[in-house]
């Protein structure tokens, strides 16, 4: 692509990107990421779909076994709640009319 007198190109001393800036815009008109040395191969995408798979199955399951003793934990903190309040004495509560 041609480039015009009014475009700069600069490297973003950051991450090492290289920006196109339109001077009569005043804005970006390109960017290009680098080229990243830690990108995988395709060698290893069979292997890094199968534990990315085994790892959600792994995080499914632990959200199941939550599920499933969710109900436990409530069912236990409600009759707590309801043992604590048998054992309080009933007193009449108090309104601000009362208090006048």
């Amino acid at each position: 692509m041609a480039r015009l007198h009014s475009e700069l190109t600069v490297d973003c001393p950051c991450c090492r990107a290289v920006l196109v800036i339109d001077t009569n815009l005043k804005r970006v008109v390109e960017h290009r990421e680098p080229e990243r040395s830690d990108m995988p191969s395709l060698d290893r995408a069979q292997e890094i779909l199968r534990s990315e798979a085994a790892r959600r199955e792994a995080l499914f399951q632990q959200s199941v076994e939550s599920e499933r003793t969710r109900g436990d934990a409530l069912s236990k903190r409600f009759e707590e709640a309801l043992r604590q309040a048998r054992d309080e004495p009933v007193t009449k509560p108090t309104r601000d009319f009362d208090l006048d």
